[in-house]
Order: C-alpha cells, then sequence, then structure tokens
C-alpha cells in the first residue's frame, strides 16, 4: 500500500516522543505536526533530521483503512491503546 497524498494522519494522531525541528520534545497525540506543509506533506521526507519513527512507519490497511477520515479514526485508537497507563 501507498501512502494517501494528503492523508498525513500519521503526523497528526499518534504521539512521537524523539525530538523533531521545531518540536524539541516530540509531538503530543492528536497534535499537527510542525514539520506539515500547507497541503499536508513532510518538509522532512528525505532529510536525516527526520525522526526514526516516521522514516520507519509504512502505510498498511489496518493503520490507514480507506480513508484520511479512518486513518485518524484507526490511529487514535491505536494511540489509546498503547499509551502507558498511569496510576
Amino acid at each position: 500500500m501507498n501512502c494517501r497524498i494528503g492523508c498525513a494522519a500519521c503526523c497528526i494522531a499518534p504521539s512521537i516522543s524523539s525530538p523533531i525541528p521545531g518540536m524539541p520534545s516530540g509531538k503530543p497525540a492528536g497534535v499537527r505536526c510542525v514539520q506539515l506543509t500547507v497541503d499536508n506533506c513532510c518538509a522532512l521526507f528525505g532529510d536525516a533530521q527526520r525522526p526514526a519513527v516516521c522514516s520507519s512507519l509504512r502505510p498498511s490497511r489496518e493503520m490507514c483503512g480507506n480513508s484520511q477520515g479512518e486513518a485518524l479514526e484507526q490511529l487514535t485508537f491505536l494511540e489509546q491503546a498503547t499509551r502507558p497507563h498511569r496510576p
């Protein structure tokens, strides 16, 4: 599967704990990455500054669904299901 151009759900829904240029503490879940362009493309794509977690992410039907809306729902669900539980 290829990325849906302009989707950017993986740059919005999940948290990213590693530093990102412009976001030195990482990115909270549900927050748009500062490296997203106005047309929802990664300004760091192919750049060595792009976090390894972003470079290693691969689209899949389970993660991306059939639309940007489904991708946001799926990734939000996965983010919530995998976040550490705090007492």
